[in-house]
C-alpha cells in the first residue's frame, strides 16, 4: 500500500473526529454510532502513530545533510515507552465496562492527562520537519480531541456512580484518590497534571535502570536536529553537505604529507585541494553520471560522516590527525583511481577540473 492510500485512509478518522468533537462540545454527544467509533478511535490512537513512526522516525539519525531523527536516537526509549502507556490506557477505556478502584482509576486519568501532553508538545515538536504540519492536523490533534472527549466521559461515568452508589474506598490513599476523583473538573484536572510529575520522575527512574539517563524525556525531544524542541541546531553550523569529508580533513594535514597542490571552491568558499581531495571528487562525479540511485544512496549514508566530523570537529582539525586520515584513506584512493581510469576516457582531465570555481569550468570547457 503505498503512502498516499494510507494517508487518505486516515484523514478520513480525523474528519470525523473533528465533526464528533464539534457535536460533543455542543450536546455533549456523538453522532457517529458506538461501533464505528471505536474503529475511529482505534485507528486515530494506534494506527496513526504507528505509521507516523515507521514513516518518520524509525532507523534515522541525527544528521545535518539528511533528514533528522524526531526523537533522540539514544533516548526513543523513553518516549516510545510513554506513546505505549497512554495508547494502553486509552484502550482499556473504550472497552471497559465499570470503574476500577480509586487508586487504578486516578493512574488511569493521569495516563490519559500523559497523553494529552505529549500529543500537545509534539504538534510544536514536528512542525518544521516535512509533511509535519499536516501530520499535527491530522494525527496529533484528533488524537488530543479524543484524550479530552474521553476525560469527559470517565468524570461522567464517576458521577453517575457516584450518584446510584455510596462508594467506601479503603485505606488512607484510597481515599485521597477517591476525594481528587470527585472533585470538579475545573480543579480535577489541574491538581491532574501536577500528580504528573511524581509519575514521571518514577518512570524515569525505572528507564535508569534500562540504561537511560535521568532526563531521558527531555533528551529525547531536545538532543536533536532541526525539530521544534531541538536543541542541538548549533552543530550544524558550517556544516559543507555534500563535501568529502575525510578527504578534506585529509588535506588540511602537514604539507609534506598530504602534498597540497592548490586552493578550491566549494559552496562558494576556499579550500585546500590536494590530489586525493580531487581524485575523491571526480570519483562521485563519475558515479553519479553513471549510476545517479547509487550515488544518492552513498551519498545520504556519507553525509552521516560530515555530521560526526563537524560535532567532534577540533579533534579532526590537529594536523596529525588530519595525517592519519590521508594515509587511511590512501587505498581507498588508489581505488577510485583505478575505477576513474577504466570507465572515464579521460580521467586526468576530469581530475584536474574538480572544485574550480563554476567561472573556471566555463572558460576551459570554451576553449
Amino acid at each position: 500500500m503505498s503512502l498516499a492510500i494510507l494517508f487518505l485512509l486516515l484523514i478520513t478518522p480525523s474528519i470525523l473526529v473533528l465533526i464528533n468533537f464539534v457535536f460533543y462540545l455542543i450536546r455533549r454527544r456523538l453522532i457517529t454510532n458506538s461501533t464505528l467509533w471505536k474503529l475511529i478511535e482505534i485507528t486515530t490512537v494506534v494506527i496513526f502513530p504507528f505509521f507516523f513512526i515507521s514513516t518518520f522516525d524509525i532507523f534515522k539519525e541525527n544528521s545535518c545533510c539528511t533528514e533528522s531523527a524526531i526523537f533522540s536516537p539514544n533516548d526513543r526509549l523513553g518516549i516510545y515507552t510513554i506513546l505505549i502507556i497512554y495508547t494502553f490506557a486509552y484502550i482499556i477505556t473504550i472497552f471497559r465496562k465499570q470503574l476500577f478502584p480509586p487508586i487504578s482509576e486516578l493512574l488511569l486519568n493521569i495516563t490519559l492527562i500523559l497523553g494529552l501532553v505529549i500529543n500537545i508538545l509534539l504538534i510544536f515538536h514536528i512542525r518544521d520537519i516535512e509533511l509535519g504540519s499536516i501530520m499535527a492536523i491530522v494525527g496529533n490533534t484528533p488524537i488530543v480531541m479524543l484524550l479530552l472527549i474521553r476525560l469527559i466521559e470517565n468524570q461522567k461515568l464517576l458521577t453517575e456512580y457516584i450518584q446510584n452508589n455510596a462508594i467506601e474506598p479503603n485505606g488512607y490513599i484510597g481515599k485521597l484518590c477517591y476525594s481528587i476523583l470527585k472533585l470538579k473538573p475545573t480543579f480535577k484536572y489541574p491538581i491532574l497534571l501536577v500528580l504528573l510529575i511524581p509519575v514521571l520522575i518514577i518512570f524515569s527512574l525505572i528507564l535508569v535502570l534500562f540504561g537511560q539517563k535521568p532526563d531521558t524525556l527531555v533528551r529525547g525531544f531536545t538532543d536533536t536536529y532541526r525539530q521544534g524542541f531541538s536543541q542541538l541546531d548549533y552543530l550544524c553550523d558550517n556544516v559543507e553537505c555534500g563535501g568529502h569529508f575525510l578527504c578534506s580533513v585529509g588535506a588540511n594535514g602537514h604539507k609534506s604529507i598530504v602534498k597540497p597542490i592548490r586552493y578550491g571552491e566549494r559552496n562558494g568558499k576556499q579550500i585546500i585541494c590536494n590530489r586525493q581531495l580531487l581524485i575523491s571528487n571526480a570519483f562521485e562525479e563519475l558515479i553519479h553520471e553513471k549510476m545517479p540511485l547509487t550515488h544518492r544512496i552513498i551519498r545520504n549514508n556519507y553525509n552521516k560522516v560530515g555530521s560526526f566530523i563537524h560535532k567532534y570537529y577540533k579533534v579532526f582539525n590537529i594536523k596529525i590527525v588530519s595525517d592519519i586520515v590521508y594515509l587511511m584513506m590512501k587505498p581507498l584512493e588508489w581505488f577510485f583511481l583505478l575505477i576513474l581510469y577504466t570507465f572515464d576516457k579521460n580521467p586526468e582531465n576530469r581530475i584536474a577540473v574538480q572544485y574550480l570555481s563554476p567561472k573556471d569550468r566555463n572558460t576551459l570547457k570554451n576553449r
